[in-house]
């Protein structure tokens, strides 16, 4: 049997920033990164801690440029703590840190949601000393977390100074290209000491000034009064801890972390010392972690043998520590790096279209708490729209707290040090995608109520901006959507262009397409009050509404060679020589970054950063696919699709971790021999860091989730409906068996299980219909609660 467990037996400093992010610990409200609790942030080690909608907006100068940045903020510090020996007789040693270890290990348990590191000490004289680090953020209790040290001396005695810090003096500082950005997010520091070994510490954001408040309690054994210590921006407590061979001292720090963010409001001080004293101790505190760890897996787990399930274990872990049922409570969306790095500011983009369908399928509260976030920010969306001259409602590519466009107007190449304009956010699809979201949420679960109140809002002014953005070509005899961007990224202008933008992406127009004839659907079922009162508040007339028609059906989708083309003119572009590329840099997944430090532009040629076409097939089913390019006039069949996702293949270079995910998905649902390739690729993004050091920045949630989605939904063909529950399993070679538990309709905790040939469905017992199974071949079939069936496929 794998080992579930994530071990690193050596302390390698050049991989310490990817252990620390794959080590993060969570609970849906705010995370810690897996650091080390003896190291500040400096060139190896980044602490961190984010809490879940907490960000902070400052300005910069770059390259002659004021600039705004919005970051998810780096809270202070609770997990220092110093330690040096001072052996009877002998002056006291250095601070220790991990890199003078003999012997360094870390381990993380999915399972149970504990990270523990491991060290041992030796000076020259042979004296050791062995150190044994426990840490969690608690799962059952939002608010808190814990840290436990244990040292333990071998030949010699005397006493362990020891410093537990609360740190404020951090900065944003975590990824080395944002550098020039302002990163001091936190001002107005306060500390002080309460009865019982609490430590506290208070600041706010400068903007729009949050306040947040930890406190700390402090526990020494065997027992030594503290000497307390207020700083400028934190507090120190130092125990001195006697020791002898053989015999353990211990530490414990006990987190509360509280914000303004939080509901009901109450003075964040007062309620993090309030409870930091009464958290229970770290026996209780781990049991009671432990077992809400063993609820989210009992709703939550996909189970996989072998090494691909241990990596699967991982990726659901940490979907679960960002967006955990605790989530449902907060205004958070989703941060496409989660609360494990600063990488892309913390920012919020599409990614929820990744992470959505595993959450419907288990979590469907969460799932409805992202999609509220996307509303509250309706209003910022439609002022989007109407500085665009359009109606409706725009959505950015990128987002943070309040819902505005927070893309950065000038990114870094790293590889030329140049600073560039940034046109990515350009990027319309993104309502697309939350629409695309609402509905197939609402399919998944049957919640019609969203659909008809908050989700209808959505959806109708996503279509309406589409309808707004949209212009009639009489030499085509079609509508064309011109100036965007598409998924790739990589093309954001023709070349020599004087203006940004590309004309007629393949996969913004079908959307659009999509979306306007969603939004004609959802007015048909609508009661007629809520009709009429959308109708009016959109200015819905029959004009507008035959436009929408007009548009789901003559919106233009350009082709060439016979494959669908990624824009207008992508088939007029030079070619690419590869295998130069490949030759000369090896890695050329950024070829943006090469292209461009060498004085020339990805715009000039075919070549893609990631699956944009293609992702067409990744969100619609082939009968769907084929059935949306009918109605816009355009003959969809398998050989076209097949040519299509065979042409994009050879000219991706995968600077995407969704890249891989969406191209294993297609080539296992399309039984191509090459879709375990793709599948193991997007397994080893981040343990494996192939995009080289950025998951030391952040996870990357959204090819995490999807991995999760390309077993449970993708293999299986899995649709949960108001038909029930529909199957078209497809065979994976390289995963041959799996279960999995989900919610179908009313039905929590329904049991599938696959095996070669053969699917298993337990329903639980309970006062519901039976459950309906749709059968390849449309047969159909019922599962009774309390009756567990088995079908041949």
């Amino acid at each position: 049997m794998t080992d579930p467990d994530w071990r690193y037996d050596r302390y390698d400093p050049e991989r310490e920033r990817l252990v620390e992010a794959l080590c993060t610990l969570g609970n849906g409200r705010f995370a810690t990164r897996g650091s080390a609790p003896e190291c500040p942030a400096g060139p190896v080690h980044y602490p961190g801690t984010y809490l879940a909608g907490c960000y902070d907006r400052r300005a910069s100068e770059i390259a002659d440029r004021r600039v705004e940045n919005e970051d998810l903020v780096n809270l202070p510090n609770w997990t220092l703590l110093r330690y040096r020996c001072r052996p009877d007789g002998a002056p006291p040693g250095p601070w220790l840190t991990p890199g003078a270890a003999r012997h360094c290990t870390t381990r993380l348990d999915p399972r149970t949601g504990v990270l523990t590191r491991h060290l041992f000490f030796e000076d020259a004289a042979g004296r050791g000393l062995r150190v044994v680090h426990l840490r969690i953020v608690h799962m059952g209790d939002p608010d808190l977390a814990a840290q436990r040290t244990l040292f333990r001396a071998y030949g010699w005695r005397g006493t362990v100074e020891v410093e537990s810090v609360l740190d404020g003096a951090v900065t944003n500082s975590g990824v080395a290209r944002y550098r020039n950005l302002e990163g001091r997010h936190l001002t107005d520091h306060r500390a002080g000491f309460r009865p019982g070994g609490v430590a506290w510490l208070a600041c706010r954001t400068a903007d729009p000034g949050i306040r947040i408040a930890l406190a700390v309690r402090t526990e020494a054994v065997p027992e030594r009064p503290a000497r307390e210590t207020v700083t400028d921006t934190g507090t120190v407590q130092t125990y001195r801890l006697p020791m002898e061979p053989r015999r353990t001292a211990t530490v414990v720090k006990t987190l509360a972390l509280r914000s303004s963010l939080d509901r009901p409001v109450a003075d964040p001080v007062t309620a993090a010392c309030d409870e930091a004293v009464r958290a229970p101790a770290l026996p209780q505190l781990l049991a009671t972690h432990e077992a809400a760890w063993a609820r989210l897996w009992e709703e939550g787990e996909l189970k996989v043998p072998g090494e691909a399930g241990r990596i699967l274990r991982l990726h659901l872990f940490h979907l679960l520590q960002t967006l955990s049922p605790h989530t449902a409570g907060l205004d958070a969306g989703v941060p496409a790096r989660g609360l494990h790095g600063e990488a892309y500011r913390g920012h919020i983009f599409w990614d929820e279209l990744f992470v959505l369908p595993y959450l419907g399928l288990h979590f469907p509260e969460v799932a409805r708490s992202l999609l509220d976030h996307r509303y509250r920010r309706l209003p910022a969306a439609r002022a989007a729209a109407r500085r665009a001259g359009r109606p409706g409602a725009m959505y950015p590519w990128q987002s943070a707290s309040s819902g505005r466009e927070e893309t950065q107007t000038l990114h870094l190449n790293p590889r030329s040090g140049r600073w560039l304009p940034d046109h990515s956010h350009l990027q319309r699809h993104v309502g697309s995608a939350i629409a695309h979201n609402i509905w197939r949420y609402a399919e998944t679960t049957g919640d019609r109520g969203f659909l008809y109140s908050a989700g209808a809002e959505i959806l109708l002014a996503v279509a309406r901006f589409w309808s707004g953005a949209a212009t009639f070509d009489p030499a085509l005899g079609r509508y064309r959507l011109t100036g965007v961007v598409g998924p790739d990224e990589y093309h954001d202008a023709y070349p020599d262009a004087a203006a940004p933008g590309i004309d007629d992406n393949a996969y913004t127009n079908a959307t659009a397409a999509w979306v306007l004839a969603r939004g004609l659907d959802l007015l048909g079922e609508l009661p007629a009050a809520r009709r009429a009162e959308l109708s009016g508040a959109l200015h819905l007339d029959d004009e507008e509404l035959s436009r929408w028609d007009a548009l789901s059906r003559r919106l233009y989708l350009p082709f060439h060679q016979g494959v669908i083309s990624q824009f207008a003119g992508y088939g007029d572009l030079a070619e690419l020589d590869w295998a130069h590329y490949r030759d000369r840099y090896g890695d050329i997944r950024r070829l943006d970054r090469i292209l461009e430090a060498e004085g020339d532009t990805v715009n000039r040629y075919q070549a893609s950063k990631q699956a944009d076409a293609l992702m067409l097939g990744y969100l619609f089913r082939p009968s769907e696919l084929a059935a949306l390019f009918a109605r816009l006039g355009y003959r969809l069949d398998d050989a076209l699709w097949r040519a299509t996702v065979d042409y994009y293949r050879r000219r991706s270079s995968h600077g995407s971790t969704l890249s891989s995910l969406v191209h294993g998905w297609l080539l296992t649902r399309g039984k191509g021999p090459e879709a375990w390739a793709y599948c193991r690729e997007a397994l080893l993004g981040d343990v494996a860091d192939l995009q080289g050091g950025t998951t030391g920045e952040g996870i990357h949630l959204g090819a995490m989730a999807g991995t999760v989605d390309l077993v449970e939904r993708g293999l299986t063909g899995l649709e949960a409906g108001p038909e029930g529950l529909r199957v078209a399993p497809v065979t994976l070679r390289e995963i041959p068996r799996f279960a999995f538990t989900c919610c179908v309709g009313a039905h929590r905790g329904v049991r599938l299980r696959m095996l070669p040939g053969r699917l298993g469905v337990r329903v639980p017992a309970s006062s519901r219909d039976p459950l309906s199974v749709v059968l390849p071949g449309d047969r159909h079939r019922t599962v009774a609660p309390g009756q567990e069936r088995w079908f041949r496929l």
